[in-house]
């Protein structure tokens, strides 16, 4: 399934005055990870209210321990930080990695803005090496602007 076609599905789970913000969330990671082969874990994590940490928020894919995660560590708290895509070809090269599963070969991070602060961002993993493109990254982008109309 193409990214194209996925975008009007993000956009019919967006507003769905049915389902709660967290539904919602869970209902697009599930909808990522079943369409798009080469994504294998997806989540969001969000600002931890005033404190400089995020929080795992709904996601699909293994279990981890990766609950809470320190501003600056690893690759979702350096976005927290850089506020900046991070696209990650090959995890085993990357110093300030936190490994989750020996599996997982990739990773992009995209952040979610509301009026203008970096609030949280949506983390998936791919098990298969080098596989996210920029069309990857603007798609991500869309979900995240979609998402940061729910919060």
């Amino acid at each position: 399934m193409t990214f194209e076609t996925l975008k009007p599905q993000i956009e019919t789970i967006v507003s769905n005055t049915a389902s709660s913000t967290d539904d919602k969330l869970l209902q697009i990671c599930q909808l990522l990870e079943a369409n798009i082969e080469h994504y294998n874990w997806v989540g969001f994590y969000f600002k931890n209210g005033d404190k400089n940490e995020l929080k795992l928020g709904p996601y699909v894919g293994e279990p981890t321990d990766h609950t809470i995660i320190p501003f600056g560590k690893g690759i979702c708290g350096q976005v927290a930080v850089s506020n900046q895509n991070f696209v990650v070809p090959d995890v085993a090269a990357q110093d300030n990695y936190i490994a989750c599963s020996i599996t997982v070969k990739a990773e992009i991070v995209i952040p979610i803005f509301v009026n203008g602060e970096n609030i949280g961002q949506i983390d998936i993993d791919s098990n298969t090496p080098d596989p996210f493109t920029e069309a990857d990254e603007r798609f991500l982008e869309f979900v995240c602007a979609k998402v940061a109309k729910l919060l």
